[in-house]
């Protein structure tokens, strides 16, 4: 039997319909409006068109967007002084550097220079130190999807035993803490993993973020078991999910496809992390 579908645009629509209720009620209640602004460096076509989408999100949800678009030799130092300016301004609540940037340029100190308070890519290490210890901060936008997408699927994170493959900065470290904040319990699996069928086998969640297109079988999954697939490659059969999505939807009782799983939920959760930011601030 075929596992249900988790439909990733269907339940960003849903969040960022609730964000855009929760702004209009906050500006009634006589908060300001939330704004956002985005700093890109360099043309990358790809970049371009993540930071419009960006901008048309916030529109739709009522938050104000600026965006701040440098050239290729802008310097370290004139990127961070920009972000550092950005921080202070009283009229930005939420902080994005379209990531990665030019190849001269340290993306670490650049996340360095972000305010915390208005950090809503959940980045730097005051926020994953937060996030680490289980008390409140601004989340990293992706791993907050994916627990929307499990809580959607009326995946039960009590108890379960999770298996994130990937333990990246962006995705599977912060979702380990995430879910160990949900009473899950978590085995981080990676590249020196013995026994990675095995491992993945037992678990009853089993997410994939590492970035190698199919390399999760039928044989990884254990039978009903719910799998997120973070993974977005580009390939020559199109764009293509860690899992191996034809021979997985046999075995699980809940999966995620790829493009529509996980993807669209960035943006929505970025939403909601400038919500949180602004009415942080308000307080």
């Amino acid at each position: 039997m075929s596992a249900k579908i988790i439909d990733g645009k269907a339940v960003s629509a849903e969040v960022r319909e609730r964000v855009a209720a929760e702004v209009t009620e906050f500006i009634a209640g006589g908060g300001h409006q939330p704004v956002l602004a985005t700093v890109l460096v360099g043309d990358d076509p790809a970049s371009h068109v993540y930071v419009a989408n960006k901008h048309k999100a916030c529109e739709a949800a009522g938050i104000g967007s600026v965006h701040h678009e440098l050239p290729a030799e802008t310097s370290q130092a004139d990127l961070v002084a920009l972000v550092k300016a950005l921080g202070d301004d009283d009229g930005i609540d939420g902080i994005l550097v379209q990531l990665p940037p030019p190849d001269h340029i340290d993306a670490d100190a650049v996340i360095a220079a972000i305010n915390p308070a208005k950090d809503v890519d959940g980045l730097t290490a005051t926020n994953a130190g937060l996030l680490a210890g289980g008390r409140p901060g601004l989340v990293p936008c992706t791993p907050a999807g994916v627990i929307e997408l499990l809580d959607h699927a009326g995946t039960e994170i009590e108890g379960a035993e999770a298996v994130i493959v990937g333990r990246s900065n962006l995705v599977g470290r912060p979702l380990i803490s995430l879910l160990l904040g949900r009473n899950a319990t978590v085995t981080a699996a990676h590249s020196r993993t013995r026994d990675l069928e095995g491992v993945c086998r037992r678990a009853d969640i089993l997410v994939a973020a590492v970035g190698v297109p199919g390399l999760l079988g039928a044989e990884h999954v254990k039978p009903g078991a719910t799998v997120i697939d973070v993974g977005i490659n580009r390939t020559d059969d199109g764009l293509k999910g860690d899992v191996d999505f034809e021979a997985a939807v046999e075995v699980a009782g809940a999966i995620t496809p790829v493009p529509g799983g996980v993807g669209p939920m960035t943006i929505a959760m970025l939403m909601a992390n400038t919500l949180i930011a602004a009415k942080a601030r308000a307080r």
